[in-house]
């Protein structure tokens, strides 16, 4: 989908996968009810631009959001990342960004002044 650049694009629930790395160089939506699932197997790198954001709408909730990565994740200055991240080597989350979710990672977390909201059950 997308050639692995997902940013300004709506995305109904359902799985996505890439046998790449995927972009998130735009605000992305992910448009759904509460009950619905969203799972995003990524074989390569996931990385959100500076500035991006992940925004949620119709009732969508982060606790149903996984992200699968092969590889690393950046999350870049004041962007915005909802969902679950289950990373198989590490995570940066840079200067300023915000995550509505959870930060799973085989390796190593790095954090930069920071804002991790654990999603409501």
């Amino acid at each position: 989908m997308g050639a692995g650049e997902i940013g300004g694009l709506t995305l109904v629930p359902g799985l996505y996968k890439w046998g790449t790395g995927v972009l998130i160089t735009t605000d992305v939506t992910l448009a759904g009810d509460p009950n619905s699932v969203w799972i995003f197997q990524i074989a390569g790198t996931l990385n959100e631009a500076n500035g991006a954001r992940v925004t949620l709408v119709g009732g969508a909730r982060p606790k149903n959001i996984f992200w699968q990565v092969a590889d690393a994740v950046t999350l870049g200055t004041t962007a915005h990342f909802e969902g679950v991240v289950l990373g198989k080597t590490m995570v940066a989350v840079n200067t300023g960004a915000s995550v509505n979710g959870r930060l799973l990672v085989q390796t190593a977390v790095t954090l930069q002044k920071n804002a991790i909201t654990e999603p409501a059950r």
